[in-house]
């Protein structure tokens, strides 16, 4: 199925974080890359999914997320940060996606439900930013979540613990690595109503399919 055909398919906006293993992609110890994602529309048959490595169309798929557990299928279609996921399902497992969705559905509809943390953890309406880099290289990279202090980040590449970088137009260091990307602590607390036009400014198109080198493949 096509991008197109299934935004005009009944299904669930909805963003709910995990992440996700493209097949055949290793990082440098020859282990299986894992990077981070959010669905934007989910249905129990297919979903569409925020991604810093799109990958091709017909790769294989193993993802999690924290709502609907494990998940596999593979890439019918692909759009600029994202693949569309045909799910490889039971009946029975279909039927439990299916009133999670319900479920979710009407959580997220909900106006009661509001984050009560000083330093909240923001999901932005787009996911993708670029990373600067001290030698004025630049990357694409996916938006796990932020805050005023800080933002985590997933992309095609790692960098190591205190190495200075700015994503979007906000400066920070590498402050810890994550099982899929890494977090930046800012150098100076930004303005909450300012953090998502700073984060988000410097992205370009080439952000939005992972740009920078590519993941090692087997072979």
């Amino acid at each position: 199925m096509s991008v197109k055909e299934f935004l005009g398919q009944q299904a669930v906006n909805v963003a709910v974080g995990g992440h996700y293993t493209l097949a055949n992609w290793f990082d440098a110890q020859g282990k299986p890359r894992t990077f981070a994602c959010r669905t934007r529309r989910v249905s129990p048959f297919r979903m569409m999914v925020a991604v810093p490595v799109v990958g091709k169309v017909g790769d294989r798929i193993t993802s999690y997320f924290g709502d609907f557990g494990k998940l596999e299928g593979h890439i019918s279609d692909t759009a600029a940060g994202s693949f569309l996921l045909e799910l490889a399902m039971t009946t029975s497992m279909r039927e439990k996606l299916a009133t999670k969705l319900t479920w979710l559905d009407n959580k997220q509809k909900d106006p009661a439900v509001r984050e009560s943390r000083k330093h909240a953890r923001i999901i932005p309406a787009s996911s993708h930013s670029i990373l600067t880099f001290a030698d004025g290289s630049t990357r694409g990279c996916f938006i796990i979540d932020m805050s005023v202090s800080g933002v985590a980040v997933s992309a095609d590449v790692q960098p190591q613990i205190g190495m200075p970088l700015a994503v979007g137009g906000c400066v920070g260091r590498v402050v810890r690595l994550l099982p899929h990307g890494f977090a930046v602590s800012f150098i100076e607390q930004q303005n909450r109503n300012d953090l998502e036009r700073l984060i988000l400014r410097a992205a370009h198109p080439r952000a939005a399919d992972g740009a920078g080198p590519p993941a090692r493949r087997a072979g």
